[in-house]
């Protein structure tokens, strides 16, 4: 099995969710399918069949979530240095074209978040700018178009 890149944060985020959806989640799903189950007839019964699917989705989930931290590869971004763009990096750029300053770090694709600032390593912006150093001009190609940047900072916070 592969290991997939994953920053610390986004490892403790997986976890923190596993564990709400053991502790928490799964526990009352249980309660309302006994209270459920009280009300006698179930093949007619839509709370029982509700509690039902909503237990099938959350067990799914615990299973995807458990796969995915036991296939993680977890990097702490703080352990590493230089100037060239790799995982865990944070990235400074400044767009050639617009002269816009914009930040990313570059995480796994179970952390991204555009709007936070994190893209997935297999993104096209973060695969542009993987092995590329402090100085560098990049051309990026997205679904979007393309553009042109400096690499301004590399970063590893």
């Amino acid at each position: 099995m592969d290991k997939s890149p994953m920053t610390v944060k986004g490892h403790e985020a997986l976890k923190e969710e596993l564990k709400r959806l053991k502790t928490v989640e799964r526990p009352a799903i249980i309660q309302a399918i006994e209270e459920a189950r009280a009300h006698g007839d179930l093949s007619e019964n839509a709370e029982y069949h509700a509690a039902k699917e909503k237990q099938g989705f959350n067990e799914g989930r615990i299973s995807e979530l458990e796969g995915r931290l036991a296939s993680a590869e977890v990097i702490d971004p703080k352990s590493l240095s230089g100037d060239r763009v790799v995982f865990g990096a944070t990235v400074k750029l400044l767009n050639l074209e617009t002269d816009e300053e914009v930040t990313y770090q570059i995480v796994g694709p179970d952390e991204a978040d555009v709007s936070a600032g994190m893209i997935s390593l297999t993104s096209p912006v973060a695969r542009g700018l993987l092995g590329k150093s402090v100085g560098d001009d990049v051309a990026i190609r997205t679904p979007k178009g393309g553009s042109e940047y400096e690499i301004l900072a590399v970063e590893f916070v």
